[in-house]
């Protein structure tokens, strides 16, 4: 879909970028290759390989770890696949597999088949590279799937026959490790693991999955295997070290030159606008009606809305639908299935379906609101055009101040990402967790600090001091009858999700993860599914369930919180500006206090309502700065006009922390004060969003400098007169935007760019 001129024309188009198409550079298939499996290969359109998946072929086949970052689109399964097939079909190796493997083996009576694993962070992703390997018609392969969605025999099989799993890490973590007595055929053949979407196993989540692989590549060595891992990714920097840090392998080989083809791209900036999600329904609705659309929202609520006025403008409503995480299993099949059959012509969506399916033929790709990073920006972009046609790509800014920085600067968006993932798998309230599930799988000894890192031995006699575990001559053994995994969540720091069930019915119609429940399921809530609106009756915490009714309100719900900040323990500091900047641990208290009625049209304000629910607290990981007494005296700024300056900095600097950091704010939160109890001075917090700290902190304190720097020229260069959701008004703030002064946050940074 070539840019249409009413789009290009239209005043709120701040710029676009016309891409023109690029040319393929291939390559010869490798020797080692077989003629059946370019056979098969070639009749899926794959006569020849690009350069790119034969480098990072030859690479994993020679028995090198591999990162492919390369962009959407660039074909890295068939970088991946070319080792794979050579070894589960052909049974070919270019490398021996560990010393003294066979002997491993042989010793257990485990059969001498190569066999690979393919995790994705969706279901659907993995059902999708499923398809992939089986219109290639090699039953030898013996490919399957593997998820919460497999039945008893489809796992059987999975263990019994299989050379390709294809799953994902929750699976891995929940039923294969623990039972990995039954998985030894499989584990003892382990001879590649593929990690797909590797950018986005970031912060905490990150920090779960890299000690998942960790106990994996523990339990392959008891069997005798020692597995090559396959990085894929969208282009982000330094892919290798990404991959070294998930999986804690040394030596991964980087191919990062892309020589796939690809389209002619217009891709245009759109304007912050107070009525994004009206502009969002409208340009889905028109665009559809030319070609197949996705519209990427940054909320499942919002992909709900988009989606419901998208189909009130659509001339074929029907065509219209929305798709998000929480969906049960078959509602999210039959979506996928309608999209690529082409029935649904626009799709309003969150990333679950950005991850969980290989699109093809999209005419046009509409992010609506900034996605966080530009990696994921560019993942979404690619979307588009990928049979050849010339694509569209089109960022409707959000009134939000990364939103607005990067329309302000074209240039970043529009050049190679440059980012690089954060996660810290050093995080305590991770490791612990991983190491009593490690200690239920074998036992532990001080040996397997190559795998947990050095921290090993102190984490686990502290578990042992807390009962987790016990500690004999020969390591540390797991004492209960129950299973170490049922305590961790990969994707919550909170436990098992909680369930929005049916009150009329019983059925369950959606899932929140548990930190967002006294947010989104506190009584008189109201919660959105596939476009219908919900009203939240109860909320038991205990079972976490919440019940709810079918409602049709013209409102939504926003709460109301409280909270404060203790520094618990003072890593670094160092001079910012006249300030000081410093990172650490610190004691986060919240409350969730209340909840205004919005309406659901203008956001206006309706009324609020108090709310009864218990204190929280959390120790996570904190950036924060500091200005001495004489220097806040000197500001500007009046007494009375201190308190809003100090907030209005805060939101700010949260909402900018994104430009620097491949975060977005949900990620992260904050507090400000004139007089902070611990600090005798002004202090203003951002912190991280989950307990133990995910690394975002500590990468703000890395980057204050150029941090500040931008929330200064954001402050400075936003055209409203008293602050807007622009630069300093948050749609996360606890006290709905309340005592907010722009000029004085203006001021306030301004002593901090100095020198």
């Amino acid at each position: 879909m070539a840019l249409p001129t009413w789009l290009a024309d239209d005043e709120a188009t701040a710029s676009f970028l016309h891409r023109p198409g690029r040319a393929a550079a291939c390559a010869p298939y490798p020797a080692w290759v077989s003629d059946r499996v370019r056979a098969a290969l070639a009749a899926r359109g794959v006569a020849e390989p690009w350069r790119h998946q034969v480098e990072a072929a030859e690479a994993a086949f020679a028995g090198r770890h591999v990162a492919v970052a390369t962009g959407t689109a660039s074909g890295k399964t068939v970088a991946y696949l070319l080792p794979i097939l050579a070894a589960a079909v052909d049974g070919r190796l270019g490398w021996c597999p560990a010393p003294g493997a066979g002997g491993v083996r042989q010793r257990l009576g485990l059969p001498d088949r190569h066999t690979a694993l393919y995790l994705a962070p969706t279901k659907a992703l993995a059902h999708d590279q499923f398809r992939v390997c089986a219109e290639l018609g090699l039953r030898d392969l013996r490919a399957c799937t593997l998820d919460g969605d497999s039945g008893p025999e489809e796992r059987r099989f999975a263990r019994e026959h299989a050379g390709f799993v294809l799953s994902n890490p929750d699976m891995l973590h929940r039923s294969l490790l623990p039972a990995h007595q039954r998985w030894a055929r499989f584990l003892g053949g382990l001879r590649y693991v593929v990690i797909d979407e590797a950018h986005r196993y970031r912060g905490v989540f990150g920090a779960h999955v890299a000690m998942v692989l960790r106990r994996l590549r523990r339990l392959c060595l008891k069997y005798g295997a020692d597995p090559r891992f396959v990085f894929a990714s969208a282009t982000i920097a330094e892919a290798d070290a990404v991959g070294r840090a998930l999986a804690g392998v040394d030596n991964v080989t980087l191919v990062d030159a892309d020589a796939s083809p690809a389209a002619a791209l217009d891709f245009v900036l759109r304007r912050p606008s107070p009525t994004l999600t009206q502009d969002a329904a409208a340009l889905l609705a028109r665009l559809a009606g030319s070609g197949q659309t996705l519209a990427f929202t940054t909320s499942r609520l919002q992909a709900e809305l988009v989606a419901l006025r998208a189909r009130d403008l659509a001339a074929h409503p029907e065509s219209i639908a929305a798709y998000r995480g929480g969906y049960l299993a078959e509602d999210r099949r039959a979506l996928e299935a309608q999209l690529q059959s082409g029935r649904l012509r626009g799709v309003a969506c969150t990333n679950a379906l950005e991850l969980g399916v290989d699109i093809s033929g999209m005419d046009a790709v509409v992010s609506v609101g900034f996605p966080g990073t530009l990696a994921a920006l560019w993942q979404q972009v690619g979307r588009a055009g990928r049979t050849g046609r010339s694509a569209l790509a089109v960022l409707l800014a959000r009134e939000d101040p990364l939103d607005a920085y990067l329309v302000e600067h074209p240039e970043l968006v529009f050049a190679r990402p440059v980012e690089r993932t954060v996660l810290d798998p050093d995080n305590p309230y991770v490791l612990g967790p991983h190491l009593a599930a490690a200690a239920q799988e074998a036992p532990l000894t001080a040996a397997d600090s190559a795998f947990f890192g050095p921290h090993l031995e102190a984490v686990a006699d502290q578990l042992t001091r807390q009962g987790v575990l016990r500690r004999r001559p020969a390591g540390w053994f797991w004492p209960h009858a129950h299973r170490a995994v049922d305590a961790i969540d990969l994707r919550s720091m909170e436990g098992r999700v909680c369930e929005v069930v049916d009150e009329a019915t019983g059925c369950v119609i959606g899932q929140v993860d548990p930190a967002a429940a006294d947010r989104t399921l506190h009584p008189e809530a109201v919660y959105v599914h596939q476009g219908e609106p919900w009203l939240v009756r109860e909320f038991d915490a205990v079972t976490r369930v919440a019940t709810a009714v079918r409602t049709g309100p013209d409102y939504f719900t926003q709460p109301l919180s409280e909270g404060g900040v203790r520094i618990v323990d003072i890593d670094r500091s160092r001079t910012l500006g006249l300030g000081t900047v410093s990172y650490g641990a610190v004691e986060l208290t919240s409350q969730v206090t209340g909840y205004l009625r919005r309406d659901a049209q203008t956001g206006e304000v309706w009324d609020q309502s108090p709310l009864d629910l218990p204190i929280r607290r959390m120790v996570t990981k904190a950036v924060w700065w500091t200005l001495p007494p004489d220097v806040a005296d000197a500001l500007d700024i009046a007494p009375a006009e201190l308190p809003g300056a100090v907030h209005a900095t805060e939101h700010a600097g949260i909402g900018l922390l994104p430009a620097v950091v491949p975060c977005d704010r949900w990620d992260i939160g904050g507090l400000s004060t004139v007089a902070h109890p611990d600090t005798g001075r002004l202090t203003v917090f951002v912190h991280d969003g989950v307990r133990g700290g995910s690394g975002f902190a500590a990468q703000g304190y890395a980057t204050a400098e150029s941090w500040w720097r931008a929330v200064f020229e954001r402050l400075t260069s936003c055209r409203c007169e008293d602050g807007c959701p622009a630069c300093v008004v948050s749609p996360t703030c606890g006290s709905g935007n309340a005592s907010l002064d722009k000029r004085g946050a203006a001021e306030l940074v301004r002593v901090l760019t100095l020198g």
